[in-house]
Order: C-alpha cells, then structure tokens, then sequence
C-alpha cells in the first residue's frame, strides 16, 4: 500500500496531467496557527477526525473509556480495517501531532475545541440514544477550560445541541467556562474514509456564535482552501442535514430494490433500469444497486431515527417506513431464492461469499449477510463463509458458521454458492472452477456482481436480483 502522504503526491502529479481535482499534501499555512484538539470517542469516526485533523497540522489528543481501545491506538494498532488508517495512525503518532489518552482530563484541560464522535445506537424505540453524548458532555463540563467550541460530530436528533448546553450549563465546574456549541456532521464512507475526511465536498457547521463558526472556519482552512464547500447554518439545520442525507440514501437503495423486484416479474434487467436512471445528471448512479439492502451502522439506525423524530414533530413520514420495509424484502427475497433451491435436501450445505455488510471494510453490524448466514443456520443448514477481511473474531455470535481459506474453497460440496457482498474481487473468480467444486452448481447472487452469462457458461444455475436468467443468444451491453 502506498503511504497517505507519497499517494496524494502521486495523485497530484495525476492532476496536473489531466485537469482532473485530486488530493493534495496540505498543511497549515505558516501564517495559520495550530489548534489544540481533544477528540472524545475514538471508533471509526472519531479515530479518523484525529487522523485528518492532525494530517492537515493540528495537535490532536484522542480519548475513549475503552481503556484496550487506548492502549491499541498508543501502539500505533488501529483495531478495524478502513483504508489508509495503518499508514497514517504511526506517521501521525511519530510526527508529535496525535496521542491518545485514557484520561479524559488530559484530552480536555488544554484543548481549544473539541468533538464529540461517541456512538449514537439505536434505542428501543428507534431514536437514537444519546447516553455516550451525554457523558462525554458531562467530561467537558468537569475538565475543559476558558472558552472552547464544542463540536458535535455524531449523528444525532435535532435539539442536542441544547441539550448539551444544558447539561454543561448544569455540570460545569469552573465559573469561566464557556462553550460554544457546534453541529457538524460527517459525511464519511466506510472504505474511503480518510480520503472523505480530507477531501470533502462540504463542511457543514451548525452554530449560533459568530466566533465559534470563525474558528471552525480557520480550524478547516487548508480544506476549504483546497475546494471544499463551507456552509455555515444553525445547528438544528446542520443536525437534520445529516439525518437526511442517510434517509435519502437509503430510500434510493430501497427504490432500486423494489424496481428489481417489478423487473423479476417483468422479465426485465434491473441493472440496464438503474444505469439508465443513473445517466441522468439529476438522478446519479450512486445507491442505485439492487441486491440486499443497505446495512452497517449508519442506514440502518438513522433512518428509524429520522422516521421517529419525524413524528416527534407531528409529522407522518411515511416514506421512511417504506423504505425500511423495502430494505427487509429484499433480503427476504436472497434468502427465498436460496430456499427454493436448497428446500428438498437435508441439512443444505450453503457458500457464502463475503460477510462485511459493504466491500472496503471488515464491518459486519447490520450486515445483510451476516443476517443471511443467521437464516440459513436457523434453517439446519451448513454455512460456509470467506470474506478478505472480516476474521472469525468478528463472528463469534454465529459459532457454527465455517470459515473457508480462500474464496474458491466457500464452493466445496455446497449445495448453493451466495454472493453476499460485492467484493471486486468475487467478480474475477474461475467460475469453471467454482462450479467444478460444488455438489449442486447454483449461484445466488445477492449483488448482482457477476456477469449472468459467464455463471451460465461455466455451468452455473445463476439467480441474479431483478435480472433475467442468462440467455446465451441475447446480451444487453451498457458502456
């Protein structure tokens, strides 16, 4: 892999031939001062706001109540597979710049501003829970000191803003602490999220103070400078900006699988349906993929907590529960194709490749095919799994799940062979082979990942996601 600092590089050099905007080294500007940060919760987002923040020049001290957490990170180990992040976490802790603490006075005493990236799951009645925030609040209000901004970075309802003012306001122990609060959401991918945080399209920062959104703006300076739109706003709009992008993300996952489900009827292509769609500048292609839904932290809490704010307010949003409804039948529907072909055999043996709930990433919470595998051993079947990144430490709730060395292995014996994540490199598979493995030569693909008409070839019984059967005399081809 090469490293952040010589890969930007390499990426500007790109950019000069082509004219094309692509990273740049950045760092602050002589004239700029460095600012002293303390970032509270230290999972995905927040390990990567410590890494970006310190990339771009800031001193940076990170801190969770996970005390192995602390310990991992001060050794330069980064716990999770996320692009980048085992480059960048030694080079960042050997340059002076970044440490981590597992005291949150330490974090917070000297800091100038500080975020909160605690997580936000969510509760039993569908809104998220905002215990870790409130804590985290609780710190700040007992050690910071002078006058800090307060930053909010997960992802919460509207109104947290003041709830948080209330609870300093409330547990503050020195009489000249004043805290500016801030919203500002992250818009990061799991699998690309350094380069998000330090290429973003937009910085969104909520606030009331003019001063505190004059130090985000100076905090954010080499972004800005280097493109990225700064939008400032009031917090209640910066914390319902976030809230409805994940909505509306997921609700173009859910359209998309409710037109392959039309398609399957119809005996059209989903895929041509949704690049057609795609090539409209309005629409995009992106979050147009049928298969098994939307999965992982985010979706899949926020948009019962944007639905469940909603009526809050007094309005039926309807559209969301829609969407989540959506999103479950299509994985009902994976998982009644896999039936329908293992049905008649006794204690099914099932392939299943991939376990994260998205490629680029080892994150199996919420994964629609860690759900898939649940189904399938509930049923009396035999699962078998390989994915690139995801270590059976990760699946230890699913004891009787196999784990296979390597992606062809997964074919062995099975019954039915299951795509249920997009790895690329699942699509560049000896499908002879994979079908020479199996005792029953079926493939389910859960993402439509593989060509339809080379499964057919190689002997595969192929079942796509709104896709016709292969048809060795008619292909569609979309450039």
């Amino acid at each position: 892999m090469v490293p952040l600092r010589a890969g930007l590089i390499q990426w500007n050099r790109r950019a000069r031939r082509t004219g094309h905007r692509t990273p740049r080294v950045i760092g602050p500007r002589r004239e700029e001062r460095t600012v002293r940060i303390g970032v509270m919760g230290n999972g995905h987002v927040g390990l990567v706001t410590c890494l970006s923040l310190a990339e771009i020049g800031h001193d940076v001290v990170g801190t969770d109540v996970d005390a192995a957490k602390m310990r991992r990170l001060q050794s330069g180990t980064v716990g999770f597979y996320e692009p980048e992040l085992d480059d960048a976490l030694p080079r960042l802790l050997s340059s002076g710049r970044l440490r981590f603490t597992g005291e949150a006075a330490a974090a917070l005493d000297s800091a100038e501003v500080v975020f909160i990236c605690v997580g936000t799951p969510a509760g039993p009645d569908g809104e998220a829970d905002l215990t870790a925030v409130d804590a985290a609040a609780v710190d700040v209000a007992h050690h910071a000191r002078g006058r800090i901004v307060l930053v909010q970075k997960s992802t919460v309802p509207v109104g947290t803003a003041e709830r948080i003012a209330a609870i300093i306001e409330l547990e503050r122990r020195d009489p000249g602490l004043t805290v500016e609060i801030v919203s500002n959401p992250e818009f990061l991918r799991e699998g690309h999220a350094l380069s998000d945080a330090l290429n973003p399209e937009r910085i969104v920062v909520g606030a009331r103070s003019p001063w505190a959104v004059a130090r985000m703006r100076r905090l954010f300076a080499p972004l800005i400078q280097r493109g990225a739109r700064f939008v400032a706003t009031d917090p209640h709009t910066a914390e319902l900006a976030k809230l409805a992008c994940n909505g509306f993300l997921a609700t173009k996952i859910s359209f998309a699988n409710a037109l392959a489900r039309i398609a399957e009827r119809a005996g059209a292509d989903v895929d041509v349906v949704t690049a057609v769609m795609g090539d409209d500048p309005r629409i995009g292609r992106d979050f147009l993929g049928a298969g098994l839904g939307y999965g992982g932290y985010c979706l899949p809490k926020d948009v019962p907590a944007l639905e469940r704010m909603a009526d809050r307010f007094g309005y039926d949003f309807g559209l969301l529960r829609e969407t989540i409804r959506i999103n479950d039948e299509a994985l009902d529907t994976v998982a009644a194709n896999v039936a329908r072909v293992v049905g008649s055999i006794h204690r099914p043996r099932i392939g299943l490749l991939g376990l994260a709930f998205k490629p680029g990433t080892d994150d199996v919470r919420n994964s629609p095919a860690m759900e898939l595998v649940r189904r399938f051993l509930d049923g009396g079947a035999d699962v078998v799994a390989y994915d690139p990144r995801v270590t059976r430490d990760a699946t230890t709730t699913l004891p009787a799940l196999e784990h296979a060395a390597d992606a062809a292995s997964v074919a062995n014996d099975a019954d039915c062979v299951v795509v249920a994540t997009d790895w690329p490199e699942f699509a560049e598979l000896d499908l002879r082979d994979l079908a020479s493995r199996t005792r029953r030569a079926v493939l389910v693909d859960g993402r439509n990942l593989i060509d339809a008409d080379r499964a057919g070839e190689a002997g595969f019984v192929y079942i796509g996601v709104g896709r016709p059967a292969p048809v060795p005399t008619v292909r569609t081809e979309v450039a």
